[in-house]
């Protein structure tokens, strides 16, 4: 992802001044990426002019967390709380609707850039000890547009202090195809488990998916107003695959890599100037997998430990 690997492509990125900080503009063939520095997060996907991921104004910040990427947890932390060696942690509430801790500790944080072309950018955080979570980690997220013009991502968290640091990773995109309305296209996710949550969006239990979250055969957004956690993927080639598609053919797609073995689903009816919003955000653990243990993962000291995602394009056959 060095510029020094993308031999005569060592352009500066244009910058703007934005609410969300610095933002990186990658081009290769007919695809386009817009990363910012606020959050890591990925503003806008294009291939051929056609927008595949919501996006919004320079003078917002990511409305629902769109594009944002998430550490050192994902999703939720059930009242901020966990116990460490038999020991209270207390996270700030930052879902005060339903008090819980959300979306880990750097959505609000700029990333420094590391290296730079044309086709890629890598961003880095670092999270300090603080009350409800006294580690010392880093996270570098890698955004890069592949030869075949998808999107592929790649974050990273390393630990740089003396003991074991847990953590769940995850990313926030919203995902479209161009001008279609949201709710006419069709949503399918291959998976086969839900987890049962409460009123307060906290996971207790499991069961196969069925009804509204199951979209193994693909459902019509229209039809759907869902908040919901998966697994049981279905991979293929190492990669499970989730696909938004319109009636003429074209479709988006995310990909995660095994090392991703939860995804969330979430329609929103709340995202500005959209009847329909859909979130498809990959994750290594569920929420509250602090005190559940379900897809938490610890670093050594030293260590680091990488997830991949990715979202890729297919015009309509018209287009071809």
């Amino acid at each position: 992802m060095t510029a020094s690997s993308e031999q005569g492509n060592t352009e500066p990125t244009s910058i703007r001044s934005c609410a969300t900080g610095r933002q990186y503009e990658l081009r290769r063939g007919d695809a386009v990426a817009a990363v910012t520095e606020l959050a890591a997060g990925l503003r806008s996907f294009t291939r051929g002019g056609v927008l595949l991921t919501e996006t919004y104004g320079d003078d917002e910040i990511s409305p629902g967390g769109s594009g944002i990427t998430l550490a050192p947890w994902a999703n939720r932390v059930e009242d901020g709380q966990w116990f460490l060696d038999g020991r209270k942690q207390q996270l700030d509430i930052t879902e005060v609707s339903r008090n819980n801790a959300s979306h880990g500790l750097l959505r609000n944080t700029g990333y420094a850039l590391v290296e730079e072309s044309r086709f890629g950018v890598a961003l880095e955080a670092t999270v300090f000890p603080q009350h409800g979570y006294p580690f010392l980690v880093r996270h570098r997220v890698e955004y890069r547009l592949s030869e075949d013009l998808g999107l592929h991502v790649r974050q990273t968290l390393t630990n740089d202090a003396s003991a074991g640091a847990p953590f769940v990773l995850g990313a926030h995109p919203y995902l479209r195809v161009g001008d279609t309305p949201v709710e006419e296209l069709r949503l399918t996710v291959s998976a086969d488990t839900r987890l049962v949550t409460d009123e307060r969006l906290i996971p207790r239990s499991s069961a196969p998916v069925d009804g509204d979250v199951d979209f193994r055969s693909g459902q019509r957004v229209a039809d759907l107003a869902v908040d919901v956690a998966l697994t049981d993927l279905h991979y293929r080639d190492g990669r499970a695959r989730h696909i938004l598609a319109a009636a003429d053919g074209s479709e988006v797609s995310l990909w995660q890599d095994e090392a991703c073995r939860y995804v969330h689903v979430y329609v929103s009816t709340v995202y500005p100037g959209r009847e329909r919003a859909v979130a498809i955000e990959p994750m290594t653990g569920p929420a509250n997998a602090f005190n559940s243990g379900e897809g938490l993962r610890w670093l050594d000291p030293g260590e680091s430990f990488s997830m991949e995602w990715g979202i890729d394009y297919r015009p309509g056959a018209a287009a071809r």
